[in-house]
């Protein structure tokens, strides 16, 4: 056997249709296009939104109040899983590591469970409860900018 003998088993390759080829392909005239209409031109047919004249689903659906692109996105933490986790010192790396939050977001910490030992919790944003439940825990916050 030899890498220019090889070939694919007769009826894997199917041939392609030949559009416009005259009458003898069985694919001239008109080819395969139909007679008419927006199908039978070269440009794209449709925009993806269109559904055949009826009124479009984004057309359908009401529009309420406003989606602010400026808006900074947290992911969250409660206290009571920072609490669990078995060191004093928590950074943004070992909730990474730790799965609690993805990788480049940025980290709030809120008041959910109860913190009863000392910790020193790093985070971009803090709110009050979780805040005071670190600090009369015996803990420091450290706000990451």
């Amino acid at each position: 056997m030899k890498l220019g003998n090889l070939r694919p088993k007769p009826g894997a390759r199917k041939r392609g249709k030949r559009v416009g080829c005259g009458p003898g392909s069985g694919h001239g005239k008109t080819s395969c296009r139909g007679h008419k209409g927006a199908g039978q031109h070269s440009a794209s047919e449709f925009d993806a939104r269109f559904e055949g004249g009826q009124m479009p689903f984004y057309r359908r659906i009401p529009k309420r109040g406003f989606n602010n692109p400026c808006r900074t996105e947290y992911a969250v933490v409660n206290v009571g899983r920072l609490a669990g986790l078995d060191t004093d010192r928590i950074t943004l790396d070992l909730m990474q590591e730790r799965h609690l939050v993805r990788k480049g977001m940025l980290v709030k910490v809120l008041g959910g469970g109860e913190v009863s030992r000392p910790l020193t919790v790093a985070a971009h944003a803090f709110t009050k409860s979780a805040r005071g439940k670190i600090e009369q825990a015996g803990g420091k916050v450290e706000v990451i900018h």
